[in-house]
């Protein structure tokens, strides 16, 4: 596990100035000495001198070459994706993130990009599903929402035999828990705007690649593309990052505890945390990650899509948001809200099913949090009582 002083200790001080936060350089473009003679910057878009402090940040906490900010989780993906050309294939996590299903196939498929969905918990399917054409082997782990483990060196064992890239989504794990590139992946990504900014303030993505020519290209379309991250933004990601440590462990350490109550509790059907002993992947998840992590997923006995918005509109600490990785706990409705992109049938086989319930456990006491879902999963389960005790005296 990444050391909390190492992590410190990452964050560089101004080489300028001496400071010892990272100034914000809030410019568009710098004055030049002659044409094409500089101090390394020319235009934010190309290079910024904030924004390469974050990316050397990562690059370091991640173990890679070159660390990439965007504007965008999706946007990190998206530049991903343009390492690829018309007739590669990719093979993708089943039980994953809508954004990102909805950019393979509504987006990319029609430039030729075949995408195969599968369960990559599962080596001997991952194995199976490689053709002559597959460039990109594209993992979440844990995914997102059923938290399913995937190995990620027996994974990249197969991407090397093949000639794939490998790409892992660390997102969830951060590097606090989990190096992907240290278990064989060539990309990491993050949405940035989750636990690495932690605090919901920002939206951004961020890349790292183990192989500097890998690196050089993905720097390519960053630029050609353009749609990179704010001088501000990539402040507001370092000053999560300085805190990270500490916040992953308070998450880890509540989330087991409310993952523990869930599990006893008779209006809940299935509890999904890799920190549970229960867990199909719990030791490869303890192994590979360090931790269980912060988000929980669970589902109900009365598995519709009525009862599960029923819950989720009536906790008071867990607010009903998208996204994850906060100071203060969410909750969401996968079917209606991340994954509503997903076709139904897609989506039930992956695991997602209609009850399925996400919290993201946030810095809030675990006492607290598993009061306020206590209280509505036992009115919830009153009502139903009451309402099959009336049905079944109705005649």
């Amino acid at each position: 596990m990444l050391s909390a002083t190492q992590l410190i200790h990452s964050i560089p001080v101004d080489p300028l100035t001496g400071a010892i936060s990272v100034p914000i350089y809030q410019t568009s473009t710098f004055v030049q000495e002659a044409p094409g003679v500089n101090k390394g910057y020319d235009y934010s878009r190309s290079n910024n001198p904030t924004r390469a402090a974050l990316e050397d940040l990562i690059a370091k906490l991640e173990y890679g070459a070159t660390g990439l900010a965007f504007a965008s989780g999706l946007a990190a993906i998206d530049a991903v994706v343009k390492l690829l050309k018309s007739g590669d294939e990719i093979v993708a996590v089943d039980d994953i993130y809508g954004g990102a299903y909805r950019l393979f196939t509504a987006v990319y498929e029609q430039y030729g990009i075949k995408v195969h969905f599968v369960d990559t918990s599962d080596l001997a399917k991952v194995a199976t599903a490689i053709t002559p054409n597959t460039k990109l082997i594209w993992l979440e782990t844990p995914t997102n929402p059923t938290l399913k483990i995937s190995d990620i060196s027996g994974i990249a064992s197969i991407a090397k035999a093949n000639n794939c890239l490998l790409c892992v989504d660390n997102t969830f794990a951060t590097p606090v828990l989990q190096q992907p590139l240290l278990l064989g992946a060539d990309i990491v990504i993050h949405s940035a705007t989750k636990y690495l900014g932690g605090h919901s303030d920002l939206i951004a993505g961020i890349l790292v690649a183990k192989d500097e020519q890998v690196g050089a290209r993905l720097k390519f379309f960053q630029n050609a593309c353009g749609a990179v991250l704010a001088p501000f933004d990539s402040w507001l990601v370092i000053r999560g990052i300085e805190t990270l440590h500490l916040r992953m462990k308070h998450h880890c350490r509540t989330a087991l505890k409310v993952a523990q109550f869930l599990s006893t509790h008779p209006a809940v059907a299935a509890v999904y945390y890799p920190g549970l002993s229960t867990h199909a992947n719990h030791s490869l998840a303890i192994q590979q990650g360090k931790s269980g992590g912060g988000i929980i997923s669970f589902s109900l006995i009365n598995d519709t899509n009525d009862a599960a918005v029923d819950i989720v509109s009536n906790t008071q600490l867990f607010k009903l948001a998208e996204s994850l990785g906060g100071i203060k706990s969410l909750i969401s409705h996968p079917a209606n809200m991340t994954h509503k992109s997903i076709p139904v049938e897609k989506r039930r086989a992956a695991g997602v099913n209609d009850s399925l319930i996400r919290l993201s456990i946030g810095l809030e006491e675990a006492e607290d949090l598993i009061a306020d879902l206590a209280s509505v999963l036992d009115s919830i389960e009153v009502k139903e009582n009451s309402d099959a005790f009336v049905e079944s005296n109705a005649y």
